[in-house]
């Protein structure tokens, strides 16, 4: 196989004999090894699209006897990191024997529930909707796929016989019809009526290629899909401009995420309303090239409108996506006035889907789902994405990104055909694809949140973030220590993935820092919901021993810091306008005056009432600003550190060593305070249950009777 690589210009040559070699005789392993190859290159297939399978003899566990087995991607998985347990194994006999039962078109829904009876082994994986696609072929190897090459020719106007010619008759052609039983009884008899070739195209769907050993369907995979790839690439600008040429410029990159950043909260804002939608959504934004090209483009007011054409695209964009009627250089300053120009388009698309949902629902369709768009286009500026969580928003974005690339190809060759809005509704309102969301795992408390935690990298902060992404938030890591921040940035992402975790450097009591860390939340989540002001200092002295340094550090971090950060986050909730929570991370000495303590306490009283104020002022924006009063936190907390326990120990009268048993031996429940204590209180006010609670002291400190609040 050597120089195979260079055959390749338009996907990855990635296969290693010396690996291949190691499972040889072992089908499914070869499989396996296949798939995550062509899921590596986003080129070949869509996260999450298309599957693969092999089918191997295998010994049957009741009568001992060699049977024909069939293994292929369950339901819902990814190729690129497909494992045996993500595998959904089945009898192919059985399979097959199922086209006796089956009652036509209008009942190819029920074959569904029939495959959990021809399943060989029940460890495995749910069976995909896709398995009769591959049942009925007879090879070894397949691979059902949705590189955007190909499907540029799929949704092309003269697809049919686009393919015909390029492939001289060696990749066949199947209509489009939606995925499931009926549609692999006509890939077997458009195999019957071709025999001997390499491949069918389905129309504006996708790729079905083969082999009788993985290897032999791998570089068949390949070789179709570049073939598709070259042919576009020499017809781009043939028939005139790509997109009909452009028809704005872009923003310097710098502008375009300066304003991206101010614009996301307030697209945020709409796309989490009108009630009665229960959470927020969780957005992305790309300015890739290739988006650019698109939203810049004359074609752009034509073909956003289409929508998509391969059924995966589609259950990811929805029906279409939503263009802003901004220039590239609009003031956003005064967010009033964008809101103005921007609700009319929120509130045209909401009409749009409903009167989509009413002309195209059928007696048993499920209930109308959230009206609003999925991708929002900025000319000159780049495209938005809003969903669920984040890793839905950022894939959706890809799935558009997949979607410009397939326009833009059947543009070239001929006239891009996009899904009728019948059979968009039929794919979106499938009884199956609904049974799949209504089986998926419920949300958790704050899925759909964004949290940024001051000092986040260590400490109570630290324990915060970490309950708040357990509960399902998004969570901005910060801090002023960039070793630290940077351990634990990478310490949550390896626990809650890279899309739920962001770094920021922050300074609390630099204006400038702080916006940037807002901007990054923006650009990388959409907004903001929560904010905790944790990042603090102690300095434990006598009114003697104070410094003008000392007392100015205390008041700079603790009292202006949750100033600062308070004001920039309540600005970004201001214009997502779908209320929020800050909370302030205060202490027992706030209301209690203990020895050596002037600067500190009297900085955390300031500290509780700026809570109040805050809660009186901004309860009208549905912002909930409560405290969390603590006591001795001493394990794992960063305010021991600079001298703090020497001096409480001194205060005290005792030794440092003592303080966590004196500290404990003080409180009503005799309780030591942990910052995972702290991070309970704070879930417990930003949770959902104490959503009517605003401008309150929670206290955690054991039960220290001179901190009751009176």
């Amino acid at each position: 196989m050597p120089g195979q690589t260079a055959q390749f210009k338009n996907v990855s040559y990635l296969w290693e004999e010396d690996k291949a070699v190691t499972m040889a005789g072992d089908e499914v392993a070869l499989l396996i090894y296949r798939s995550n190859l062509l899921g590596a290159d986003l080129r070949i297939t869509n996260y999450g699209g298309g599957n693969t399978s092999c089918k191997a003899m295998a010994k049957n566990p009741l009568t001992g006897e060699e049977t024909e087995v069939m293994w292929i991607k369950g339901s819902g998985g990814d190729i690129g990191t497909l494992k045996k347990s993500g595998l959904a194994a089945l009898y192919v006999d059985r399979l097959r024997s199922l086209k006796n039962l089956y009652r036509g078109l209008a009942h190819e829904d029920e074959m569904v529930e029939l495959f959990n009876h021809c399943i060989f082994d029940f460890a495995s994986k749910t069976p995909s909707i896709d398995t009769a696609l591959h049942a009925f072929l007879p090879f070894r190897h397949i691979d059902h796929l949705h590189p955007d090459a190909a499907i540029a020719i799929a949704a092309a106007k003269d697809g049919k016989k686009i393919t015909q010619e390029l492939f001289n008759g060696t990749i066949g052609g199947v209509e489009w019809q939606k995925p499931g039983f009926d549609l692999g009884l006509q890939l077997k008899h458009c195999l019957d009526e071709n025999p001997g070739i390499r491949g069918i195209m389905l129309g504006a769907h996708g790729l079905f290629t083969w082999g009788n050993s993985a290897y032999e369907s791998y570089i068949n995979t390949l070789e179709v899909i570049e073939c598709c790839a070259e042919y576009l690439e020499k017809n781009y600008g043939k028939k005139g401009p790509v997109f009909g040429g452009l028809k704005i410029q872009s923003l310097p990159k710098e502008e375009r995420l300066i304003r991206a950043a101010a614009l996301a909260p307030v697209l945020r804002g709409f796309c989490s309303s009108p009630a009665p939608l229960k959470r927020g959504v969780i957005g992305h934004f790309t300015d890739d090239e290739r988006v650019l090209e698109f939203i810049n483009s004359n074609d752009l007011e034509s073909l956003a409108p289409l929508g998509t054409s391969c059924p995966d695209h589609f259950l990811r964009t929805k029906i279409s996506p939503l263009v802003l009627p901004l220039i590239p250089a609009e003031d956003l300053h005064n967010i009033a006035a964008i809101k103005k120009i921007v609700a009319p388009g929120f509130e045209t698309y909401r009409k749009m889907y409903v009167d989509y949902y009413n002309t195209c629902k059928h007696p048993n369709s499920p209930a109308i789902r959230d009206a609003n768009p999925v991708v929002i286009l900025y000319p000159g500026v780049g495209m938005f994405t809003f969903a669920k969580d984040k890793q839905t928003a950022r894939v959706a974005a890809e799935f558009y990104m997949n979607a410009i690339n397939v326009m833009k190809g059947a543009e070239a060759i001929s006239e891009y055909t996009s899904l009728t809005r019948q059979e968009a509704f039929n794919i979106e309102y499938w009884l199956l694809e609904e049974a799949k969301l209504q089986g998926m795992p419920k949300p958790k408390a704050l899925s759909g949140k964004i949290a940024l935690v001051t000092g986040s990298a260590g400490g109570i902060g630290k324990a915060i973030a970490r309950k708040f992404a357990e509960e399902g938030a998004c969570v901005i890591i910060n801090d002023i220590n960039e070793e630290k921040l940077q351990t634990t940035t990478a310490e949550f992402q390896k626990l809650f993935g890279k899309d739920n975790a962001i770094a920021v450097m922050l300074d609390v009591t630099n204006k400038a820092s702080i916006e940037k860390a807002m901007e990054s939340a923006a650009l990388a989540f959409g907004g903001i919901d929560i904010i905790v002001n944790n990042a603090g200092i102690s300095i434990s002295k006598s009114i003697a021993g104070h410094t003008i340094a000392d007392w100015d550090r205390l008041y700079d971090i603790l009292v202006k810091g949750q100033f600062l950060v308070s004001q920039a986050g309540i600005n970004v909730m201001r214009k997502q306008a779908i209320g929020g929570d800050i909370i302030n991370i205060v202490s027992k000495n706030a209301v209690v005056a203990g020895p050596d303590n002037a600067g500190y306490g009297s900085a955390k009283a300031a500290q509780a009432h700026l809570t109040r104020l805050m809660a009186a002022e901004v309860g009208a924006d549905k912002i909930r600003v409560n405290s969390v009063n603590p006591d001795a936190v001493i394990t794992d907390s960063t305010i021991w550190a600079g001298g703090w326990a020497e001096g409480r120990a001194k205060a005290y009268g005792i030794s440092v060593e003592e303080l966590p048993a004196y500290y404990a031996k003080r409180t009503l429940l005799n309780e030591t305070i942990l910052p995972e204590d702290i991070a309970n209180a704070c879930f417990a006010l930003a949770g959902g249950l104490l959503n009517k609670s605003t401008g309150n002291v929670l206290n955690v400190d054991g039960g220290v009777t001179m901190a009751f609040l009176r």
